[in-house]
């Protein structure tokens, strides 16, 4: 029995609500005490990732031009930046341990990911 059970599907029911929480969690929370970039990193990353779910190809994109597979690529990209950012960046206390957790889940969820079987066949 395989791990992995985020569909397509499943992966663009999170990309909205996540882009939303990405911008609105900073102000909720209090976020940029240590530093005025961990206000504005989940800010504009969620902007950007609000774009990106508008511009992917699954059923939830708007305008379908960018592959999945880019989509994932980035989300995984983001995960590692979000683990390494409070480091870089000299994040601490709470911005910190948000983009930790952020990072974490993100890089969970890519992990999970369950790939795509093609249509029987077209192999």
């Amino acid at each position: 029995m395989s791990l992995r059970f985020v569909s397509k599907e499943i992966h663009a029911y999170l990309d909205y609500p996540v882009a939303i929480g990405l911008i609105a969690m900073p102000s909720l929370l209090g976020l940029g005490q240590s530093h005025p970039l961990a206000f504005w990193l989940s800010v504009v990353t969620g902007i950007a990732a609000f774009v990106l779910t508008v511009l992917t190809d699954h059923h939830l994109g708007l305008f379908r031009v960018l592959p999945y597979k880019f989509h994932l690529a980035v989300d995984g990209a983001v995960g590692a930046a979000f683990l390494i950012a409070p480091f870089v960046l000299g994040f601490s206390g709470l911005d910190a341990a948000y983009y930790w957790g952020l990072g974490a889940t993100v890089a969970l969820v890519v992990s999970l990911h369950k790939g795509e079987t093609a249509a029987p066949g077209l192999l």
